[in-house]
């Protein structure tokens, strides 16, 4: 069932008074989604210039205070700091006596689950960790964005179905991720997003290296077309050169790379030996085919030139 489509907010009374403490990108973001399914923002924290304009533009009217009078005033409070901040600040808030009892504490980091929060379980608070997997530009299309959003949701037993309400009420799809298993699934997350950006903006380098006007216009359907056949059949949707085994096709490759982006050849390398082993363990790359390619592979950094004069395409 799609939960996309938010109830009207006069139909649940249980309201609550939201906190941001850290006006990075995420922050604001969530407090506006809490907005619209009828809870109230009053009050965000921020240090830098760029976040206080930030929570200006997508919280207007509410105040900027200290991060211990957003825990004065809020019933619900979103710590959306950066992960190797998170802990300091709940030790910090927790230690001077800002927590109040009963208070929901969300943080919306990927790499920690509720445990993170225990120093202010003990005073009283009501951990949460839900953590949006989705890409935040720091304006307001980030609020469009988290609907049907899935949230990795931690938290006590007991508090479950209150993070999970909370998630549906921004529109989002909750996706339960069990304490131990934090890191591997923000380290998923990682590899997939924060890896394809880099590699999709080497590809664009090289492109208008090429000569290639529109480099964006050109990897747009391509791209999206990857990624759909990706989504939908895994493995067996590999293609490309080093799939079908074409060593000399790879091999004039890492050349090119080497010589006219030698940055780019270490990820070349590594991304082509993770397709090899998955394409074999597969059945999609002929045992035959694969000695030489793997051979390619290893020596690649090693300036040897093994092209052996067939050009490959980009099916």
């Amino acid at each position: 069932m799609s939960t996309s489509q938010q109830p009207d907010p006069k139909d649940r009374p249980a309201r609550l008074t939201v906190g941001v403490v850290g006006a990075g990108r995420v922050g604001p973001a969530l407090a506006a989604s809490l907005q619209l399914a009828g809870h109230r923002p009053v009050a965000v924290s921020g240090v830098s210039d760029a976040s206080r304009r930030r929570a200006e533009r997508m919280l207007p009217d509410v105040p900027l205070v200290p991060p211990a009078e957003v825990l004065a005033r809020a019933e619900l409070v979103l710590l959306t700091v950066p992960d190797d901040a998170l802990p300091g600040l709940v030790e910090g808030i927790a230690e001077t006596g800002a927590v109040q009892p009963g208070q929901l504490l969300v943080h919306t980091s990927g790499r920690y689950g509720a445990k993170v929060l225990d120093p202010a379980l003990r005073a009283g608070a009501l951990p949460l960790a839900l953590h949006p997997a989705m890409t935040f530009t720091g304006t307001p299309v980030d609020v469009q964005r988290l609907a049907g959003c899935s949230f990795g949701v931690t938290a006590p037993e007991q508090l479950r179905l209150a993070a999970e309400a909370l998630v549906i009420e921004m529109g989002g799809e909750p996706e339960w991720i069990a304490e131990e298993r934090r890191p591997l699934y923000h380290a998923a997350l990682a590899l997939g997003a924060n890896h394809l950006v880099t590699l999709v903006a080497q590809s664009m380098e090289l492109l208008r290296e090429a000569g290639v006007a529109a480099p964006d216009r050109m990897l747009g359907p391509l791209l999206g077309a990857a990624l759909d056949n990706a989504l939908r059949s895994g493995d067996a949707a590999l293609t490309g050169p080093v799939a079908r085994g074409d060593a000399g096709t790879v091999a004039a490759h890492v050349t090119e790379l080497r010589r006219h982006a030698p940055q780019t050849v270490a990820g070349y390398l590594a991304m082509a030996r993770a397709t090899a082993d998955r394409a074999l363990a597969h059945g999609l790359l002929k045992p035959e085919l694969a000695e030489d390619l793997l051979g390619v592979l290893a020596d690649g950094t090693d300036g040897t030139d093994r092209t052996n004069g067939s050009e490959g395409d980009a099916r």
